[in-house]
């Protein structure tokens, strides 16, 4: 555990490199927080610090609502929306919107549709589809570099629904065709 003076000055200071490593706990309020919980400072003389939230708790503190200490860095609760996304490109990785559409992986996220293609938006930058799509390209290009597969096979493992739709989206991001791409054969 860190000594006092040096967990008060971080605390004053909100600052981020001690997040996680130790708790504050006030005893006026019985509340503990992380050290850059945005709440206003409380008078040093009603501060203990605490190495876990365990150890808070166990004290008689609850935690914070502002900055949920009981929760600990890089956790998924902690991460909040962006846990959401890394999920869903996990799953779109997987192909869930290759057989899929863009609500159905709301549903299983526990999200509606909109409020994904929000959190796309903001932690991608592209929508969902875009990103799989993408995805779809990738793992074709990487069979057109690595494999002797026919066009036709390659478009329906890489997640296509068809040819026809393949040939268009690889013409359209490459500006030639797919069996252009492909390396020549050794």
């Amino acid at each position: 555990m860190l000594d006092f003076e040096t967990c008060n000055a971080a605390r004053l200071r909100r600052d981020p490199s001690f997040d996680g490593r130790f708790f504050t706990a006030v005893n006026t309020t019985r509340i503990y927080c992380r050290p850059v919980c945005p709440a206003k400072h409380s008078h040093t003389k009603n501060v203990n610090y605490y190495p876990t939230a365990a150890a808070a708790e166990r004290a008689g503190y609850r935690p914070c609502l502002r900055c949920r200490p009981e929760t600990t860095p890089f956790c998924a609760a902690w991460n909040g929306t962006r846990t959401t996304v890394e999920r869903a490109l996990r799953l779109i990785d997987e192909g869930v919107l290759d057989t899929g559409n863009v609500n159905d992986l709301a549903d299983r996220l526990g999200v509606g549709a909109r409020h994904l293609s929000r959190l796309f938006a903001k932690h991608v930058g592209a929508s969902p589809l875009q990103t799989a799509q993408t995805a779809r390209i990738g793992r074709a290009k990487k069979l057109l570099d690595r494999t002797t597969l026919p066009i036709t096979d390659i478009a329906f493992q890489a997640g296509f629904g068809s040819v026809r739709r393949f040939n268009a989206t690889f013409s359209k991001l490459y500006g030639r065709s797919p069996s252009s791409i492909r390396r020549p054969k050794r």
